[in-house]
């Protein structure tokens, strides 16, 4: 049990079960009473959040969208931070921001499931790639704005980031980018299944 005792496995640790926290079904059960793994896409992340909660109080449903998003991404950010000021390696900080990502998609919290991932995805690579990032959320805010869909944006925003992680840094070691995108492209299959089948909602 020696190893418990080493920063990394301890930042590790962390960075799992602080990913894993299910803030979006914590926020909805709190405020609007309504249990969001039993709503709409049954994801605990912002959007079915907003989604489920709309249904009878759109105002809160903005305000709880708009928090679960901020502390979606954030809680991987916590991890990374901290471990930045004790030093730790690029190698270290890389596997950091997999397991927050991991934590949030298979939560420890809810019998291994979870969200899709996307905002505290966005919020570790914002830490770890800012401009590729920032590239990221252009086109998932254009694509938000013109079709609506959820999901379609934000594969639109991973697949530039990833591109664009090649593109700017083409001297890194892309594995972690590339776990990051393939988890949460695994966890929006069904939403492609419904795109291809012209069944994928709007967001209005």
């Amino acid at each position: 049990m020696d190893f418990l005792f080493n920063s990394n496995v301890q930042f590790f640790i962390a960075a799992y079960l602080v990913g894993g926290i299910p803030f979006g079904m914590l926020l909805a059960k709190k405020f609007a009473g309504v249990n969001i793994k039993d709503s709409g896409s049954k994801s605990i992340g912002a959007t079915n959040v907003l989604r489920v909660v709309k249904e009878t109080n759109p105002a809160l449903a903005k305000k709880l969208g708009a928090a679960t998003l901020a502390l979606d991404a954030i809680k991987g950010v916590v991890v990374l931070t901290i471990a930045y000021f004790f030093g730790a390696s690029d190698s270290t900080m890389w596997a950091i921001s997999v397991l927050a990502v991991v934590g949030h998609c298979f939560s420890p919290y809810l019998n291994f499931e979870g969200g899709k991932g996307v905002a505290t995805g966005m919020g570790v690579m914002m830490f770890m790639l800012p401009v590729e990032t920032v590239i990221a959320l252009v086109v998932w805010a254009l694509g938000a704005k013109i079709i609506r869909i959820s999901s379609l944006s934000s594969l639109t925003a991973l697949l530039a980031l990833v591109i664009a992680s090649f593109i700017i840094h083409p001297e890194m070691a892309h594995a972690p980018v590339l776990i990051i995108g393939f988890i949460l492209f695994y966890k929006h299959i069904p939403n492609i299944i419904r795109l291809i089948n012209g069944e994928e909602k709007r967001v209005v």
